[in-house]
Parts: structure tokens; C-alpha cells; sequence
């Protein structure tokens, strides 16, 4: 089974983004569920480490798992990742203490890594003429599960309790891993290299490659400044001032469609103007973001405030994706591992500090941390020598 490379119109994007977004989804299960499954295990504090469990095991995930992306066929690999998701999700289903709950949750967190193997597999599929409207499109089912896992493990845990949630992910795994069966080519790695010599190669690509270096960084800073947001939106929504729930600040997952529109919209314009300046509108969007967040503290202040932020930020990752994907051909998954990691390590930053400024100082400034926060993306962009834009198709 093969795929024209470079067709467009023979690329499975539409089975790649769904694929990816279901996988995605896993991550942000239990954010909304967290005060349910605390119910269930009163007497241990444990149950509320699930969320950093979840995350830190997806980091593990993108370590450990992305490099294979490069040595073995990807599309026997995400087929496996994919049943292995399903039982780690059966496994949190199951799970009868808080200590195995916690456990799972771990496991599933570095299983839902595969959705980033998808996205580098769809780089590999384009050419360099249409890779950024290609990494768009499936970037946009990324956006999709991490809009709508939160919404639907909300509603779902809310009328059947948090274990169905779980529950119903398992078949919806296991069908995103008999699509990627179905409609995926199979590619054999385009170098031949043992694992550990793989992980080490991670140094020496941070060290090679700057483009790659200013990428992460600046990823890293604009989804800190993201994360600040969505850490502190739920405690803020519970001020006497607007006197909202969890509910709430879960249905303001779903104006984050405007990313979705920003992800093709950014890969189209990278592919025709370079990426470059789609990165500098993102960064620069991001900062703006944060005017109507600190100078119009009421909830159409916040509605138009994370509408431009889920462009900008969302504008700005799929045009760096597609500068690092035309870096190293053979070793896209790891470059990806990279990129991923310098994201999630920036998300922590933003999240952890972010949260503790909201509970010194209140909103406002929160509202400055999160601009600093874009601002050293800004800051990353504009100083020094900028980055070549990948090569235009011949």
C-alpha cells in the first residue's frame, strides 16, 4: 500500500486528523472529571497528581516513543500505539485505588503520544510545495480532540460518572488504529540506526540545527503564555464577580474552533509567503491577546481575549512545524521530539507559575505574566538573525 507523495488530493489528511485528534483527546480527559474522581477516592490526595501524571507521562511519551518514528515503519507503529492506548485507558477505567488510577493515567499519557507521530508521518507524505497546508489540516484534528476531549469527558462524566468516559475511549482507540491500518502507506525508516544511538542524537540535533533551537523555544514560550490562561481561567470564573463553575470554563474550550480555522489558514499562507512571517503574526497576536484579558476583565473581555490567543498561538505552531519538518528528512521524529518536548516543558513553566501569580496577586498581574510570557516568543523572533524559510519546490 503506498501514497503519491506530494498529492494532496491522495494524502489521508482527513483519516490522519481524525486519527490525531482522538489520540490527543486522552490528555485532557480528566481536567473536567478531576472533582469526580476525588469524590471517589476521599481519602487520598493522590487523585488530584492525575492531571500532572497524565502530562508528565506524555513527555515520557514523546521522548521515548517519537524516535522510533525513524527506525521502524510508522504505520505499524501508531497501529500499536493505538491498542496500546486502549488498554491503558481500560486499565484507568478499572483502576480500584487512586495509586492505580495515578499509574494509569501515567500510561496513558505516554501512549496518547501518537498523535504526534501522525503529524511528522503527514510532513513525510507532502512535498515541500504543500507540507504546510498538509501539517494544517492534521493539526486542526489535534485542535478539534483538544477542544473537545474536555468538553466531552465533562458531559460525559457529569450524566455517567467519570468511569464511562474511559470506557468509551477504548472502541474509539481501537478504530482510530484500524483507520490508520486501513488508509496509511507503508513507509520504511529512511536511515537504519539502533534505538540508543537514536536518543542520543537528540543532543546533537538541539546543538545542529538553530532553526530547530529558536522553534522550540518560542513554542515553548507561546504555549507557557497559553497555559497560563487555561490554568487560572476556572479559579478566576469563581470570584464573586462572576460566580461560575467548571461548566463554564469548560464551554470556553469550545471558541478555541477559531485555532481550527488557523491552523490550514497558516499552512496555506506558509506555503505561498514562507513561514517565517506566519510565525511573527502568531507571536505578535499573542502578545495582543493579552490586552482585552487585562484591561477588560468581564467574560466578553475573556471570550475576545482567548480567541485571539488560540489563533495566534495555533497560527504560530503549524508554521514552525513546518520550518522543522524540512530540516532532517530521516529523522523527522525526533526533530518532532524536540519540538514537542520544549512545548510541554513551556506549557509546565507557564501553568505552574502562572497559577501561583493568580493566588499571590490576582488577575491583573497574571494577565502581565502571561504577555511576558509571549513576549520572550517576541523577543526570540525579532533579535538576532532570522531563520531561513524551507527551500521552495523546484
Amino acid at each position: 500500500m503506498d501514497v503519491m507523495k506530494g498529492d494532496s488530493n491522495r494524502i489521508p489528511t482527513v483519516a490522519m486528523a481524525v486519527a490525531a485528534g482522538f489520540g490527543v483527546a486522552n490528555l485532557y480527559y480528566n481536567q473536567p472529571m478531576l472533582a469526580l474522581i476525588a469524590q471517589s477516592f476521599p481519602f487520598s490526595k493522590i487523585a488530584l497528581l492525575i492531571p500532572s501524571a497524565t502530562q508528565l507521562g506524555y513527555v515520557l511519551g514523546l521522548v521515548l516513543f517519537l524516535p522510533l518514528g525513524d527506525l521502524v515503519d510508522r504505520r505499524r507503529l501508531i497501529v500499536v500505539q493505538f491498542v496500546l492506548l486502549a488498554l491503558a485507558l481500560i486499565a484507568a477505567a478499572t483502576a480500584p485505588t487512586a495509586i492505580l488510577l495515578l499509574g494509569a493515567s501515567f500510561l496513558v499519557g505516554a501512549t496518547s503520544s501518537v498523535a504526534q507521530q501522525i503529524v511528522p508521518f503527514a510532513a513525510s507524505l507532502a512535498n515541500d510545495s504543500n507540507r504546510g497546508t498538509i501539517v494544517g489540516r492534521v493539526m486542526s484534528g489535534v485542535l478539534c480532540g483538544i477542544l473537545l476531549g474536555r468538553t466531552v469527558a465533562g458531559f460525559v462524566a457529569t450524566w455517567f460518572g467519570w468511569h464511562a468516559t474511559f470506557f468509551l475511549a477504548v472502541p474509539a482507540m481501537l478504530a482510530a488504529g484500524a483507520l490508520m491500518a486501513a488508509r496509511l502507506p507503508t513507509r520504511p525508516p529512511l536511515e537504519t540506526i539502533r534505538y540508543p544511538k537514536a536518543l542520543a542524537s537528540l543532543a546533537d540535533l538541539w546543538e545542529e540545527e538553530p532553526v530547530l533551537r529558536r522553534a522550540a523555544l518560542t513554542q515553548g514560550a507561546l504555549f507557557g503564555s497559553f497555559s497560563v490562561f487555561w490554568t487560572v481561567l476556572s479559579l478566576h470564573l469563581q470570584e464573586p464577580m462572576f460566580k461560575l463553575g467548571a461548566d463554564a470554563a469548560g464551554l470556553f474550550a469550545l471558541l478555541g474552533v477559531v485555532g481550527i480555522t488557523a491552523a490550514p489558514w497558516s499552512g496555506h499562507i506558509a506555503d505561498r509567503r514562507g513561514p517565517t512571517l506566519v510565525v511573527q503574526i502568531g507571536v505578535l497576536i499573542t502578545v495582543l491577546a493579552w490586552i482585552p484579558f487585562a484591561l477588560w476583565n468581564s467574560i466578553l473581555g475573556m471570550i475576545v481575549g482567548v480567541m485571539v490567543l488560540d489563533f495566534g498561538v495555533q497560527s504560530a505552531v503549524v508554521s514552525n512545524q513546518h520550518k522543522i519538518y524540512a530540516l532532517r528528512p530521516e529523522a523527522r521524529s525526533r526533530v518532532n521530539t524536540i519540538f514537542m518536548s520544549g512545548i510541554f516543558i513551556g506549557g509546565a513553566v507557564g501553568s505552574a507559575f502562572g497559577g501561583t501569580v493568580y493566588k499571590l496577586a490576582g488577575w491583573f498581574p497574571t494577565c502581565l505574566f502571561g504577555a511576558a510570557m509571549a513576549s520572550i516568543a517576541l523577543c526570540l523572533q525579532t533579535l538576532g538573525k532570522p531563520d531561513p524559510n524551507p527551500p521552495s519546490p523546484a
